[in-house]
């Protein structure tokens, strides 16, 4: 467990009425984002798979006596967000997903395995979502362990859902939490195939403590035994806000973290990265 926090709950829902996308939902906030930089704006949604938390359980038989239904209707009401995104200027999506990453613990993968949500349950769902997706937009997903106030919610290296994660889910790009001893080694990325990109997340979101040049570059040339290092990149392990709590370091830490990201990305890669 961390020194800067234990272990959180995550919250569950309810479905009790059949999805429909009633209006644009992230449109509104790319939009903002789009007006205020010369930059490629990336708009970070929820993964999918969060609404197959609770199972059965967590979705109406009324609305839905068929749970192959409910997720149809998932992965199309996504599939409309995304054009309405991309009709917006929208050419880079990220998806965050906390639930592949429970699968990683042993402790935790025992409720989604009930639930009917193995790995490749969980990346059907995504790819549906990403069918047909348009033209130039480029998808990528972040495995998060949890991070609401510097705490976590699961952990363990990659290994069990490795294989299907990087074969089988069809997206461009993996933004991986390699922050600490807690998600294991760089192994699981063997099976990465040429052509696809791994974030690595050295860079804690967690601590004020800043992370060493020689350290970063170090665990670079570590994953780099395993994926050719022009498909590896850099970044924090998750945000630094993931809540209105915020996480406990100020901004004074997190300007100081994204410019060691920036400094150390350049002497690696080179100023284009």
């Amino acid at each position: 467990m961390p020194s800067s926090g234990g272990q959180f709950g995550p919250r569950a829902f309810e479905v009790t009425r059949k999805l429909r996308r009633s209006k644009p939902i992230e449109v509104a906030a790319f939009s903002f984002v789009k007006k205020h930089t010369s930059r490629v704006a990336k708009q970070t949604i929820p993964s999918p798979t969060m609404l197959l938390r609770g199972g059965r359980g967590a979705v109406s038989r009324e609305a839905y006596p068929d749970l192959a239904e409910f997720r149809a209707d998932v992965a199309r009401v996504y599939r409309e967000e995304l054009r309405a995104l991309a009709d917006a200027g929208c050419r880079y999506v990220q998806l965050d997903d906390t639930n592949f990453a429970y699968l990683c613990d042993a402790k935790l993968r025992h409720a989604w395995e009930e639930w009917g949500s193995d790995a490749g349950a969980m990346a059907d769902l995504i790819n549906a979502a990403l069918a047909r997706r348009p033209a130039g937009l480029t998808v990528g997903v972040h495995l998060c362990r949890g991070n609401s106030a510097g705490k976590w919610a699961a952990e363990g290296a990659y290994d069990p859902i490795a294989e299907t994660l990087f074969n089988r889910l069809e997206v461009d790009a993996y933004f991986l939490e390699y922050d600490d001893a807690r998600s294991g080694g760089f192994e699981p990325l063997r099976f990465l195939p040429r052509g696809k990109k791994v974030v690595l997340g050295l860079v804690s979101s967690k601590t004020a403590e800043l992370e060493s040049k020689t350290e970063l570059k170090r665990r670079i040339e570590e994953a780099a035994r395993y994926v050719p290092l022009e498909d590896l990149c850099l970044s924090p392990q998750c945000g630094f806000a993931s809540t209105f709590r915020g996480n406990p370091l100020g901004e004074d830490a997190q300007r100081r973290k994204l410019e060691r990201i920036v400094e150390v990305a350049t002497e690696v890669w080179g100023s284009a990265r």
